[in-house]
């Protein structure tokens, strides 16, 4: 099943959308909005699968479903955690830096809660006020969980998935240092986080979800050009319901509680890259500098992943424009 929050208010239309991402229906009759209807499950989901269903069989009146009038599913959450489980990234950044990695790296999750009061929609532009500040992007895939228990084991974990889709999460790498010195973690280095128009069960992604990790490409484009196509479900150091049991160690869970991946990486460097602060990285390690700048306004960014040859979660497609303040 594919769901999707239309664009209007603070939290979206639900929509069911076919699998091809051509045709979808309202589905606010069962539910105004995801988050209601993640606050319902068991009851919401039954209804929602019935509506998908009777879509794909062409038994539904339906609308052509537009990307461009998507919000992102959870226009705002509750809870937005984000992990760093392809520690092969954080090695490079940190390599690159001279800096070394600390074995608990492999070992234990690296998360932080980020801003979760406003997504931006999956096509929404990237507003900021100063390309100076070192703009970048990260290519991700997150889940969507309901409920979870405090100190709920990795073994029960990915009972608690819900859906799961993809990440910009945009990251404004000459901020990083500063706020990182203070010892307190990031706030205004994350400026802001966009989500693919379409969330998507499990099963939607057939054999490529293992019920731990999602074993396909992700797809990234700066420019029309391809920056990298790394495999998510390769060098994942923590899977997802490792990832969730990080998050639920010492409190509990409320449904609709969105956790990132972090940057997709991967060891094998031909596959590309999922963020420019890797592509530097490498350059550095290389050659001692790095000659791939930052964002620049104008610049546009893609992020997609594909299943025999079709979209899964619909397109990421975000251009940086100059904010301009009111007033």
């Amino acid at each position: 099943m594919k769901l999707a929050s239309l664009a209007g208010g603070r939290d979206g239309r639900l929509a069911v959308v076919s699998r091809d991402l051509q045709r979808a229906t309202p589905a606010d009759a069962i539910a105004p909005t995801l988050q209601a209807a993640l606050d319902d499950w068991p009851a919401a989901e039954p209804w929602l699968t019935e509506i998908a269903d009777a879509l794909e069989a062409n038994r539904i009146a339906h609308l052509p479903f537009d990307e461009e009038k998507c919000a992102s599913p959870l226009p705002r959450a509750f809870n937005w955690c984000d992990a760093s489980a392809y520690v092969n990234h954080v090695s490079l950044v940190r390599k690159a830096r001279g800096a070394e990695l600390p074995a608990s790296f492999w070992t234990d999750p690296l998360m932080y809660r980020g801003g979760a009061d406003t997504f931006i929609g999956p096509r929404d532009p990237i507003r900021l006020a100063d390309a100076a500040w070192g703009i970048d992007f990260e290519s991700e895939v997150a889940v969507i969980v309901g409920d979870v228990p405090m100190g709920v084991k990795r073994e029960k974990a990915g009972e608690h998935i819900r859906l799961l889709m993809l990440v910009n999460d945009v990251t404004l790498r000459n901020a990083v240092p500063v706020e990182l010195a203070k010892g307190f973690g990031f706030f205004q280095s994350k400026a802001w986080t966009a989500f693919s128009p379409i969330a998507a069960t499990p099963d939607e992604l057939g054999p490529a979800w293992d019920g731990r990790k999602v074993r396909l490409p992700l797809v990234v484009h700066v420019n029309g050009e391809l920056l990298g196509e790394p495999n998510a479900g390769d060098d994942m150091a923590f899977d997802f319901p490792r990832l969730v049991a990080h998050a639920a160690r010492t409190r509990p869970l409320g449904a609709g509680t969105i956790i990132g991946s972090g940057t997709v990486s991967n060891k094998d460097a031909r596959r590309g890259v999922c963020c420019l602060a890797e592509k530097r990285a490498l350059e550095t390690i290389k050659s001692g500098k790095a000659s791939t700048p930052f964002l620049k306004f104008g610049d546009r960014v893609k992020i997609e992943m594909h299943a025999g040859g079709h979209s899964i979660f619909g397109a990421i497609e975000q251009q940086v424009v100059r904010y301009a303040p009111r007033g």
